[in-house]
């Protein structure tokens, strides 16, 4: 079954709207879309290192260093030395980022909701275990080296 040319356009396009929307919904919080991120991430992975939450989120150590500034700084999150390495930081939250985190969840709900307006609870679910396939090959093609044709060919 060939595959459609543009997928990738289309899935890149969902995103950005899903994210823009979710944006939309929470302006009025103060909070960027990084910091939304890091919140959404500690709320997973409470106590990760900061270098590997920079990696999670795909943005440079300084760069999420500053952002860690600003919310420590708000009274969002805390950095707590790694008694394992006293040269890292493990990252928490605190519970005055909890409150935060619920209106996230339902802004998220919400513009998920909005999105999926017109599919029954079975084409959502179809579409979720089809998009989570797409994913897992692309991990596993990510885990190898990428051949270069023009090397193999030429």
């Amino acid at each position: 079954m060939p595959s459609s040319p543009n997928i990738s356009f289309v899935l890149h396009d969902v995103a950005r709207l899903l994210r823009k929307r979710f944006e939309q919904r929470s302006r009025a919080s103060g909070l960027t879309r990084a910091q939304w991120q890091v919140l959404a991430y500690l709320s997973r992975h409470e106590g990760i290192h900061q270098s590997r939450l920079a990696d999670l989120i795909e943005i440079m150590p300084i760069t999420l260093a500053r952002l860690l500034d600003k919310m420590e700084a708000r009274g969002f999150i805390e950095r707590r030395p790694n008694p394992a390495d006293r040269r890292a930081w493990l990252l928490y939250l605190t519970p005055q980022a909890h409150p935060l985190l619920e209106i996230m969840r339902s802004n998220g709900q919400k513009s998920r909701d909005e999105a999926f307006v017109g599919l029954s609870a079975d084409a959502q679910r179809h579409l979720l275990q089809t998009l989570s396939l797409i994913k897992s090959n692309l991990l596993e093609a990510c885990a190898q080296p990428a051949v270069d044709r023009e090397k193999v060919h030429g």
